[in-house]
């Protein structure tokens, strides 16, 4: 389930607006080396991808609105700077962060995956954050926040896998798959922070 760059508001996956990773698809193998990811895993993320598909908005829902939206120091980063809303905002990125998990699971992990990976950290960082919707918000999202709150991520995406009935020694495996991309994908994003003039004032 993938929708063109074009519906989706600020999604540029695989365009020339996309720069190219600083990090090299060796050092993407070093991290797959590194996490034990291996082909059973890429096989687990795709039918991750087909129980996950249909669930996407309910999900980010539980996420933002169940979970983010009562942690304050998470939730202001999709405020406004006095903390009054922004709609539009969130739900535009909403739309991205549903994609996001459906990239996660059903995308090769290529060039072009490689090269989203920057975009996204980027977009967490003063470097362009609130730049591609126009936001008035935080000038960036602290990279220890992203990190402690893929624990979240892992032990709550578990309920959405085992949602289709499959055995629970094949639920075991895709969200095992699952946690060990997201490993990669948060060592992949420290990247563009650490390499931040600023990066110490971003953690």
């Amino acid at each position: 389930m993938h929708v063109s760059a074009t519906e989706i508001p600020g999604y540029t996956y695989g365009t020339p607006a996309v720069g190219s990773s600083s990090a090299s698809m060796d050092d993407l193998q070093r991290l797959k080396v590194a996490t034990g990811f291996n082909a059973e895993d890429e096989r687990y993320l795709q039918l991750a991808g087909a129980v996950l598909g249909d669930q996407v908005e309910a999900i980010v829902k539980h996420w933002r609105a169940g979970i983010i939206a009562g942690i304050p120091h998470l939730a202001r980063h999709s405020r406004k700077l006095d903390g009054s809303p922004l709609p539009d905002y969130l739900a535009r990125s909403n739309r991205r962060f549903e994609q996001w998990i459906l990239d996660t699971c059903l995308r090769p992990y290529d060039q072009d995956w490689l090269n989203y990976q920057q975009e996204i950290a980027l977009r967490h960082t003063s470097a362009k954050k609130n730049q591609t919707d126009h936001a008035d918000s935080t000038s960036h999202v602290p990279y220890s926040d992203i990190v402690a709150f893929v624990a979240v991520l892992n032990e709550t995406i578990r309920p959405y896998l085992q949602a289709k009935g499959h055995a629970e020694a094949e639920v075991t495996q895709m969200h095992a798959a699952w946690c060990k991309s997201m490993h990669m994908q948060m060592a992949l994003w420290a990247k563009p922070y650490m390499e931040m003039e600023r990066a110490g004032r971003e953690w």
